[in-house]
């Protein structure tokens, strides 16, 4: 995706403002679309209680409450926090369609959503852990 290719989002910056805040691996992910490698990367055996934030821009997007083990090698959640926190489109870049999930704020890339979920919401939102940041949830 390119600077003129992006919708309008609450969070907007360049491909250079991007890199310069992003680590490589991150503005891949999220800018460019990409995909981590399954069980190589942060978060998909992580069982700490906390939240799932966007690597871009700080928005709240999954919590742990909402993680399950898919078997998938990638974190994987039955719902955001909520609704509004991510948005969808048509992915048809590997010849298959597939519904890509970005950040609601700043159009970040973060993976997939398919309907091989568990109840109650049937649905499986596959993400890249380099997409996202986890804040662990504060111990009383």
């Amino acid at each position: 995706m390119n600077d003129r290719d992006r919708m309008a989002h609450e969070v907007e910056k360049t491909d250079e403002e991007w890199r310069r805040i992003l680590t490589p691996d991150e503005f891949h992910l999220l800018r460019r679309k990409g995909t981590e490698p399954a069980f190589r990367n942060a978060y998909w055996d992580n069982k700490r209680p906390g939240t799932y934030i966007c690597a871009g821009c700080g928005n709240e997007l999954f919590s742990s409450d909402s993680k399950f083990d898919s078997g998938t090698g990638w974190p994987s959640f039955s719902e955001p926090v909520k609704k509004e926190a991510v948005e969808t489109e048509e992915d048809r870049s590997l010849g298959v369609v597939r519904t890509a999930v970005k950040c609601a704020r700043c159009g970040g890339h973060l993976g997939h959503v398919f309907r091989d979920g568990p109840p109650p919401t049937g649905m499986r939102h596959c993400m890249n852990s380099g997409a996202m940041r986890f804040r662990e949830k504060k111990r009383d």
